[in-house]
C-alpha cells in the first residue's frame, strides 16, 4: 500500500488491458493458422475461466466483483496459447476451470497465488486427460490448417533463408501461441514499453538457454520450440505474483528456468520442459526474494553469505529439476499433482479461509 500522498495510477485492470493488447496479434495469426478452431479454444477458455472466476471467487473468498479486474480473460488466454488447436473443447473448458480455481482463488485470489495459474491447468489436463493430452493425434494438425504459409520473403536468394525468414512471422506448428515469433516479441516489447515487465527475466532465460544448448548439442539435436521459449519467457515467467522482484533476483531467475529447461530437455521430457521448470522455479521465487533482497540503508552487504545463499539455492533447484524429471520418467507426476490437490484444498479451509474470514 502507498502513502497517502503517493498516487498511482497502476491498477490490476490496467496491467490486464495491457497484456490483452499485447497477447491480441496472436489471436489473429492463431486465426490465419486454424481459422475458427483456434477462435473455439480461446473462447472455450476465456469464457470457463471466467465462469470459474465468478462462481468460484463468490463461493470460496465471497466477493462478487472479481470478474471485472481483466485477470480471468488473461487466465483463459494464456491457457489456451499452450495448447494444441486440437485439444477437445470440454478438455479446455476443464483446464480453464482448474487454472482459476486451482492456480488462483484457492490461494486466496489474485496476487497471492504461488505457481502460475495457467501452467497448474495445463499440468491438471495432463493429469486427467493423458490420452488426450500426450497423444500424438493432439498434434497431427496439418488437416486442420486454414493457411499454410505467408510465403513473404521469396527475394532471398537461399531457399533455407526464405523457409527461415517466414518461420519467424508465421508458422503452423506448436501450440496456438507459437504461430509467430515476430507477434511474440513485438507483445513482449510493448509490454517493455509499458513498464508491465522488465527485461531481467526474458533476457537472462533466453541467454542462458541459448548458450546451454550451444554447450550440449552433440549428434542428435535437442528438440525445443524456439517460439515456445520466447512466449514462456515473456509471457509465463513474469507473472508478477510468482517471480521475484528485484532485479538482480529476476536475472538469477530467469537464467535458473533457463537451465531447469536444458536439463528436463536433456533427461527426456519432452513437451512439459518450459512449464515444469516455470512451476519448479515459482515455488523457490519467495526465497530468490530473501536472498536478493535490498541491504539495509547504512548497513553493510557480506557478499560471502550471499554467494554461499545462491550457491545453496541453485544446488536446491537443480536438485528438485532431476528430482521432477526422474517423477516424469517413471510416470508418477499425476501422484504429485494429486499431492498437490489435496494439500491445497486442506490448506484453504485450515489457513487461507480462516484468514479471509476475518475481512468477509
Amino acid at each position: 500500500m502507498t502513502n497517502p500522498y503517493i498516487k498511482s495510477n497502476i491498477s490490476v485492470r490496467g496491467i490486464m488491458v495491457d497484456v490483452m493488447i499485447s497477447l491480441f496479434p496472436l489471436i489473429v495469426v492463431a486465426y490465419l493458422a486454424y481459422g475458427w478452431t483456434a477462435l473455439a479454444v480461446i473462447s472455450t477458455s476465456i469464457t470457463f475461466a471466467l465462469l470459474a472466476e465468478l462462481l468460484s471467487s463468490w463461493l470460496f473468498l465471497g466477493r462478487k466483483n472479481t470478474l471485472f479486474d481483466g485477470s480471468g480473460i488473461i487466465t483463459g488466454l494464456l491457457l489456451a496459447f499452450i495448447l494444441s488447436p486440437n485439444t477437445p473443447l470440454h478438455v479446455v473448458a476443464f483446464g480453464a476451470v482448474s487454472a482459476v480455481i486451482f492456480g488462483k482463488v484457492l490461494w486466496g485470489g489474485i496476487g497471492k497465488n504461488r505457481f502460475n495459474p495457467a501452467l497448474i491447468g495445463r499440468e491438471l489436463m495432463a493429469v486427467f486427460f493423458p490420452l488426450i493430452m500426450n497423444g500424438a493425434a493432439l498434434w497431427a494438425k496439418k488437416a486442420s490448417v486454414n493457411i499454410p504459409g505467408l510465403h513473404g520473403f521469396s527475394f532471398f536468394a537461399s531457399d533455407v533463408m526464405n523457409a527461415f525468414s517466414d518461420s519467424l512471422v508465421y508458422k503452423t506448428s506448436g501450440a496456438l501461441g507459437e504461430y509467430s515469433i515476430l507477434g511474440i516479441a513485438l507483445g513482449g516489447f510493448y509490454l517493455l514499453m509499458r513498464n508491465r515487465i522488465s527485461w531481467h527475466i526474458p533476457f537472462s532465460l533466453l541467454a542462458s538457454f541459448a548458450l546451454g544448448a550451444w554447450l550440449l548439442q552433440g549428434e542428435v539435436p535437442m528438440k525445443y520450440s524456439v517460439a515456445g521459449i520466447l512466449f514462456a519467457a515473456i509471457f509465463m515467467a513474469t507473472d508478477m505474483p510468482t517471480s521475484p522482484v528485484t532485479s538482480k533476483g529476476k536475472l538469477f531467475y530467469g537464467a535458473m528456468i533457463g537451465v531447469v529447461s536444458l536439463i528436463l530437455i536433456k533427461t527426456g521430457v519432452r513437451y512439459e520442459y518450459m512449464s515444469y521448470s516455470i512451476l519448479i522455479l515459482n515455488g523457490f521465487a519467495g526465497y530468490v526474494n530473501k536472498i536478493f533482497r535490498p541491504k539495509v540503508w547504512g548497513g553493510q552487504m557480506d557478499w560471502m553469505i550471499r554467494a554461499e545463499d545462491m550457491f545453496l539455492l541453485a544446488l536446491s533447484i537443480l536438485m528438485v529439476a532431476f528430482a521432477v524429471s526422474a517423477l516424469y520418467n517413471y510416470h508418477f507426476i499425476p501422484y504429485l499433482i494429486y499431492i498437490f490437490i489435496v494439500y491445497l484444498v486442506l490448506k484453504f479451509i485450515f489457513v487461507y479461509h480462516k484468514q479471509l474470514s476475518k475481512y468477509i
